[in-house]
């Protein structure tokens, strides 16, 4: 009697999944747009945070349909109605407008312009203009300025502006985060999350902030801030103690810290919109992460198209050189990149 020839278990497994995604592609072929509940929305947007990315072609749905899914479940989580635009602290709750939904490749004139001078290349805006616009590229929409601009130019290098926004987790969870942002330089400086902040927590952020600017602390005589009771007397003292006085805006004139209010706005557009947030180390990574990117590479128009702390590269010495070697470095698994002179 010959001997029974047995499939070894792996290539029965290897078989069984052939079988499993040729009835995928069949079925892919007859339902165009496949009905889902909410189980299997929340299965889909689980899954990727333990599925390798190379494997991540094997879902159906693409990475802005879970985050659109996201925005959906924070608007019925939340009871407040909806506002005809972005929220004030710039949050993914209701009412966030269009812009979270910005493609990768969604760069306008400033941040096209702002790339190509810092790879030491001498070029006019209105030359980057004129390629966008051969290339049917529309260049980003311009916004309106701060209504306290003449006062802020005129003592910008000594002046600190504070503020805090929320963002809401995958599993619902709101987080608060405390910045500062140095107005002279536009140097940000994030604080801290925490999900309960409380005046305690937010006075000790404080301490640790003049701790990190050192000598730094006494050269700003004014910080902005709004009427949140989460700024107790305590975080007003903190600053007094260094000769930094406290100006506290007008009652929900949110444009009274413009630009405050205007990296609140970047950070979600750039980030936080297209990133869907576990918990507080994950958001403290992600911020870590792109506030370097933020200080050091990305491009700010007030300063000639350079950031706060640029790195120390050669771009002086490469003015006007071949862009013949460009180097991309990808910040957050390629979300942001960054591009420089290869040695």
């Amino acid at each position: 009697m010959a001997p029974v020839a047995f499939r070894p278990v792996g290539a029965a497994k290897d078989l069984e999944i052939l079988v499993l995604r040729h009835e995928v592609m069949v079925l892919r072929r007859q339902v165009t747009r496949p009905r889902l509940e909410l189980a299997d929305r929340t299965l889909l947007a689980a899954l990727p945070r333990v599925l390798p990315r190379r494997r991540w072609a094997a879902f159906f749905v693409r990475p802005a349909t879970l985050l659109r899914w996201h925005r959906e479940l924070v608007a019925r989580r939340w009871t407040y109605p909806r506002t005809a635009g972005p929220s004030v602290h710039g949050g993914t709750g209701p009412g966030l407008g269009a812009s979270a939904r910005r493609g990768e490749s969604d760069l306008g004139l400033p941040e096209v312009h702002g790339e190509l001078v810092g790879l030491g290349q001498q070029v006019s805006a209105s030359t980057v203009w004129r390629i966008l616009h051969r290339a049917g590229i529309d260049p980003a929409p311009r916004r309106a300025g701060p209504s306290w601009r003449e006062f802020c130019a005129a003592q910008a290098a000594s002046i600190l502006a504070c503020d805090l926004f929320t963002v809401e987790t995958a599993l619902l969870q709101r987080l608060y985060v405390l910045f500062v942002i140095e107005l002279g330089s536009r140097r940000v400086h994030v604080l801290g999350a925490t999900f309960s902040p409380t005046g305690q927590w937010v006075a000790q952020q404080a301490r640790n902030l003049l701790m990190e600017l050192d000598d730094r602390a006494h050269r700003f005589r004014f910080l902005i801030r709004d009427r949140d009771a989460k700024f107790t007397l305590v975080f007003d003292a903190v600053f007094a103690a260094v000769g930094t006085q406290v100006v506290k805006t007008p009652i929900q004139a949110p444009r009274a810290n413009a630009y405050a209010e205007r990296f609140v706005g970047t950070v979600h557009r750039e980030c936080l919109d297209r990133i869907l947030i576990v918990g507080r180390c994950h958001l403290q990574a992600v911020l870590a992460a792109y506030v370097a990117h933020y200080n050091a590479h990305r491009p700010h128009r007030s300063f000639g198209q350079r950031p706060p702390d640029p790195r120390p590269t050669s771009v002086d010495g490469a003015a006007n050189s071949p862009l013949g070697n460009v180097r991309r470095r990808r910040i957050l698994g390629g979300l942001i990149n960054e591009y420089e002179q290869a040695a």
